[in-house]
């Protein structure tokens, strides 16, 4: 170090050229840059010393000028291409002589700058510069191409983001998808989700926040304002794979051969298929038989998806992870594609469907006489709703003497089932439509003939299913429910009558459980009992329906005890997942339709207490069929009956808080 020196060295990291001025104490100089800046460093902050006459702070100027025609990065790969293959080192000095033929001090400085700031070709180790291999840079290009087209897309994606937020129509590249899902993350998972999706919000002027994330993805138009957020953080799939789909087109234009080729011809009997207006998935029927001796014989069709579904193909697998039909107030997600579950494996009215059928002779109490099981053919006669049914009992239709016929035989098993010790509990029961983003409606379902008729059907059903399971040794999901400890009759009759009293019987029944071995299910009064009405909508009865009916073809069974046992496992978590989303969404509809309905009085019913000592309860909404807290602010007692008006309604919050309303307000809101 000598006063004049031309060197350089680095001020946080950045490259500077200064003039040596004077020494300062024992170990530092004092050096003046380009701008007149000193600073004090030691010598072993200098990076490079520049070599030519006494410099002064008007020199660097003219310098760097001369300089910089040479710093031309392209020219190194040049000198690479030379030096790689002995895979010697280079001084600067020696590279400017190798670039430009002379080594003057300019020339140096270029070299030397060209190597300093080359991140590709050379890399340092002591006083000079190695070349790399060829694997290396090749690896260190690609790096900087992924690298640059990152950044090309981000400066996309930033500016479809304002193009979007303008109102523009936007295609979304498949690099703007997955950022945008790096967002949807930070609102679904925001404890998983990493740094990019807030670094995303910060480059656009967003707090790094879910709330934020969310308000995003609703102004891009990327999700709705009632996004299904209970769905999306499920692991219930909304879409079917392109495997999937491409199985149900191969299977649509070329049915599989029948496993069951001698199934049993029932095209000649009357088949009613009764649903709601909006089913689509048609899976039962129901026919009787007129026998000799003034007997009659039940038929309970059900739809056989197995016709089309072989254990262990992509449509079982797909199935069983999905293990149910959710079924949301937005519309139905179904476990099959739709075209197949509403096609083919639906009971069509005037197509030849293919069936299991129940035939069930019961005794003069309503018990099974006796029973059969068969992989049959049937022609559904007449597609009807419960509507049309209760219609045709209220006009006491002639021409249609089964239907009177199968509504007797309910009852008879109803009457029957209570004397087997079964639990009937009636509570308000709704539906939640969204018919669109701007149409809400709640439908409390009315519990007519109709539907009694089509439950006990569906009940004896399932009986005569687990009994013959029993009885063959079956490895099925058989259902069952311990029996409850109900209150004291003295105890309930305290209570009012209705949905108070309804809701503490309901309090006290135990949840159903599902397990190989036969059971009694407490509540519907049978010993055994599985479900098999609905292979197209429920996992769990598909499975029964496999196993019957490799049986009745006198088949192993596709799933053996211990494979059942695992299936039944997984199945039971999904489902149980399933049903969470589904009442998660109900509530959050439930919520909205409130928040939008605020001007309206409702009549609610104490129902329960969660906490009296605080007045917290739970109200009844009769007119909805919605359960919701509130707290009293007033000494209340179960069963009373009360004005309220929504004042607060917050479904993303799942948030609710009424006023009661005093009688003088509400008939002066009435004027």
């Amino acid at each position: 170090m000598e006063k004049g020196k031309l060197i350089e060295f680095r001020v946080q990291g950045e490259r500077r050229i200064a003039v040596v001025d004077r020494p300062e104490g024992k170990k530092d100089w004092m050096v003046i840059d380009v701008e007149g800046q000193s600073h004090k460093i030691r010598p072993q902050r200098v990076e490079y010393e520049i070599n030519g006459s006494s410099y002064t702070i008007k020199d660097i100027p003219q310098f760097l000028q001369e300089v910089e025609p040479y710093l031309d990065p392209s020219s190194l790969e040049v000198a690479w291409e030379l030096l790689v293959e002995n895979g010697q080192g280079v001084t600067p000095s020696e590279m400017a002589q190798l670039l430009f033929s002379e080594a003057s001090p300019a020339h140096c400085y270029a070299a030397h700058s060209l190597l300093c700031d080359d991140k590709i070709y050379f890399k340092k180790k002591g006083a000079s510069y190695e070349p790399r291999t060829s694997g290396q840079v090749e690896e260190i290009k690609h790096q900087l191409e992924v690298k640059q087209q990152r950044q090309q897309e981000k400066e996309v994606f930033l500016t479809n983001i304002e193009k979007a937020l303008a109102g523009q129509e936007i295609d979304w590249a498949e690099s703007d998808h997955n950022r945008l899902e790096l967002l949807e993350r930070l609102v679904l998972q925001p404890e998983q989700a990493n740094r990019n999706s807030q670094e995303i919000l910060d480059e656009i002027g967003r707090p790094p926040t879910p709330e934020a994330a969310f308000k995003l993805l609703v102004e891009l138009g990327w999700w709705s304002r009632n996004e299904n957020l209970f769905l999306r953080r499920s692991s219930y799939p909304i879409q079917f794979s392109r495997k999937v789909l491409d199985v149900v087109q191969f299977y649509l234009e070329n049915p599989p051969p029948d496993r069951d080729s001698n199934r049993l011809d029932l095209t000649h009997l009357k088949v009613y298929t009764i649903d709601d207006e909006s089913t689509e998935e048609i899976d039962d029927g129901l026919s009787v038989e007129f026998l000799g001796d003034d007997q009659i014989k039940l038929w309970i069709h059900i739809a056989d998806p197995t016709r089309l579904v072989t254990p262990g193909d992509e449509l079982d697998l797909e199935a069983r992870r999905r293990s149910t039909t959710l079924y949301l107030p937005t519309g139905m997600i179904s476990m099959f594609p739709i075209e197949l579950a509403t096609g083919p494996m639906s009971l069509r009215q005037g197509k030849i469907c293919p069936a299991l059928s129940f035939g069930v002779i019961l005794d003069d109490k309503g018990a099974v006489l006796d029973y059969s099981i068969h992989a049959s053919l049937i022609k559904p006669t007449y597609r009807l709703t419960y509507h049309d049914v209760d219609e045709m009992f209220h006009l006491a239709i002639k021409a249609e003497p089964e239907i009177p016929i199968l509504a007797d035989a309910s009852k008879q098993r109803h009457r029957w089932r209570k004397s087997q010790g079964s639990i009937t509990i009636k509570m308000p029961e709704a539906v939640i439509k969204v018919k669109s983003e701007d149409d809400i409606v709640i439908e409390l379902i009315d519990s007519s003939r109709a539907r009694q008729l089509v439950a006990e059907m569906m009940i004896l059903a399932g009986e005569v299913a687990g009994r013959y399971c029993q009885e063959h040794s079956l490895p099925v999901p058989f259902r069952g429910q311990p029996q409850p400890e109900l209150p004291p009759e003295e105890e309930l009759l305290l209570l009012p009558p209705g949905p108070v009293r309804a809701c503490a019987l309901r309090r006290c029944m135990p949840r159903s459980e599902i397990g190989t071995l036969p059971n009694r299910h407490a509540s519907l009064g049978l010993n055994t009992y599985t479900q098999v009405t609905s292979p197209i909508r429920r996992y769990t009865d598909l499975l029964t329906h496999f196993q019957l009916k490799a049986h009745l073809r006198g088949e192993p069974f596709p799933f053996p005890l211990d494979v059942m046992q695992q299936i039944i496992y997984s199945v039971t978590l999904s489902a149980q997942e399933a049903t969470l989303v589904e009442r998660q969404t109900n509530r959050y509809w439930g919520l909205e339709f409130l928040r939008r309905n605020a001007d309206q009085i409702w009549q609610g019913v104490v129902l329960r207490w969660l906490r009296e000592d605080e007045n917290l309860g739970i109200l009844l909404l009769e007119e909805l069929g919605l359960e919701l807290p509130h707290r009293f602010e007033r000494a209340v007692s179960l069963g009373d009956r009360l004005l309220v008006q929504v004042s607060r309604s917050d479904p993303h919050r799942d948030e609710i808080r009424f006023r009661e309303m005093p009688k003088h307000e509400v008939q002066s809101s009435m004027i």
